[in-house]
């Protein structure tokens, strides 16, 4: 009685915490108001301060030592004891760090590069880097992309310092080895993992971009060796550029992407349309220029961040955003409040990931985009090829920024600048621009905002594969249907927070993860010959 008594008193707390901190979330991404970000701030350290109190930190380790705890307590209070451990210091550094953060965030949200006397926004930078032949335009633009780097690098390594030296003081060596342990992730078990998976899909990589290599080098009137980072379509090369006969903007064009990501969801019974009232979908000033998923109270209030254009880009998105937004709606609400939400980041990752890939899906472009088989026919041998060049980019730049990202929390007065691009040089296979003496590194926003968080994007493609694989194996030949709906919703998405990361995906697909099926569905040399 006195657990299931300190367990409701932590789930009220936590409620009303948590409902305060989204709030504040919400309005300083999609205002850009200085007063909301500092709302932010404070909120974040309320959070932090109620993970921070030493005498509820140790009745939940003392807990943990009774006998006949049933699964559901135990794992209350596990999730508990991982939030609590990087929170045991005192307020001021608490609210330092939060404080810190959030002028970082708010930085990234109200810099608006220049080129030419022009303001570009996130999309312009994208639109130019997608279409423009111009090189010397293109490299204005990737270079604009990089100059929010310099403008936050000082303040984002003072940020880092402190992180470290709060790590420290908890007995780590660093926030980077911290938040891996409180991430329920063995560090030398994942980066074996992603080293394999650099040697596993190395030749077909190399294949496929040297193709890609060869067809810019063409586009751009320039020799292979003097491609340069801006001749890409993406600032960092996390995507794949669509060649023409793996262009689907066309198709997109006039289309109603809300429309489409309803009827995807709603053809396998999990109806998402009823969050788009609090949503924000359409681009403006002032608002984050990415996208994000909330869940605001973990009682329905689920919101999406999207800055829309007609493209394949944002309908990936949409469908991505929404896919972390079903997670959310899906999950069991009769479970206590700290276990109502997702088992861990990669396993939300995994069904955001599952759903935004499916626009070079045949199966989906037939159903949702209505293209007739003649035209699939004609088209799916190059999209299935690119499918493969985008997921081995997107695997290769998570990894970059992973190995980088350790190595910063290690030594972050070493000659950081020159060390990003190496690690972009050695996995990326890109050539460097002259100037390496530039922060380029930091203007990757989840240096700032999410810490220690991209190798769950990673984990999250592989829990995909394998989810896939299984479902389409074991469950229904169509992935569209009532069935799958159900399989996805009941089996992975509502039983929340109640099991570790790795028991669900062994509860789910029969055994614990694993990367043979990512490299089974994105390696494979047969696709890169045809």
């Amino acid at each position: 009685m006195l657990i299931e008594n300190f367990l409701k008193e932590q789930n009220e707390q936590f409620q009303m915490l948590l409902k305060k901190s989204t709030h504040a979330g919400w309005m300083a991404q999609t205002t850009g108001e200085k007063k909301w970000a500092e709302e932010a701030g404070r909120a974040s350290s309320e959070f932090s301060l109620f993970y921070a109190h030493k005498e509820r930190y140790e009745q939940v380790k003392e807990f943990l030592k009774e006998p006949g705890l049933t699964p559901v307590q135990r794992r209350q209070l596990e999730i508990l004891e991982y939030g609590m451990k990087e929170n045991q210091l005192d307020k001021e550094a608490i609210k330092e760090l939060s404080t810190l953060s959030s002028e970082l965030n708010y930085l990234f949200n109200t810099y608006i590069p220049e080129v030419d006397g022009k303001k570009l926004s996130a999309n312009d930078i994208r639109e130019i880097l997608l279409n423009s032949s111009d090189t010397q335009m293109r490299e204005k633009a990737w270079k604009a992309s990089k100059e929010v780097g310099k403008a936050v690098s000082e303040k984002l390594l003072e940020l880092i310092k402190k992180r470290n030296e709060s790590a420290r003081k908890l007995g780590y060596d660093n926030y980077y080895q911290m938040s891996f342990a409180n991430q329920e992730l063995d560090m030398e078990e994942i980066f074996s993992m992603f080293s394999k998976l650099v040697e596993q899909s190395d030749e077909t990589f190399r294949h496929l971009k040297g193709e890609l290599d060869q067809q810019l080098a063409k586009k751009f009137d320039v020799k292979v060796d003097d491609l340069k980072p801006w001749h890409y379509v993406d600032p960092f090369f996390q995507e794949a550029p669509a060649n023409e006969r793996a262009n689907l903007d066309a198709f997109f064009k006039g289309q109603d992407l809300e429309k489409l990501t309803a009827d995807t969801f709603d053809s396998m019974d999990m109806p998402i349309e009823g969050l788009y009232a609090s949503s924000d979908l359409e681009p403006r000033e002032g608002k984050n220029p990415t996208a994000f998923c909330m869940d605001m109270n973990r009682e329905g209030d689920i919101r999406v961040l999207c800055n829309n254009v007609d493209n394949t880009y944002w309908m990936g998105t949409m469908l991505h955003e929404f896919g972390h937004a079903a997670y959310n709606k899906y999950v069991n609400r009769d479970l206590p409040y700290l276990l109502r939400s997702y088992a861990h980041i990669l396993t939300t990752e995994s069904i955001a990931m599952l759903f935004g890939k499916m626009t070079e899906n045949r199966e989906w472009l037939s159903k949702f985009l209505k293209l007739e088989d003649k035209q699939l026919d004609e088209m799916m041998p190059s999209l299935e090829k690119h499918e493969q060049l985008k997921m081995l980019i997107s695997g290769r730049w998570i990894i970059t920024f992973v190995f980088f990202e350790r190595q910063l929390y290690e030594n972050p007065d070493q000659d950081l600048n020159s060390l990003w691009w190496e690690t972009v040089e050695k996995v990326q296979l890109l050539n460097p621009p002259e100037d390496r003496t530039n922060p380029d590194w930091a203007a990757k926003i989840h240096f700032t905002l999410a810490p220690v968080y991209y190798q769950n994007y990673l984990l999250g493609e592989l829990t995909a594969a394998q989810l896939y694989q299984y479902i389409n194996k074991n469950v229904a030949d169509e992935f569209f249907t009532k069935k799958v709906g159900a399989f996805i919703r009941d089996e992975f998405l509502a039983p929340g927070a109640t099991y570790h990361w790795n028991e669900k995906i062994e509860k789910v697909t029969g055994e614990p993860l694993n990367p043979t099926y990512f490299v089974k569905a994105y390696c494979d040399n047969e696709k890169v010959s045809n």
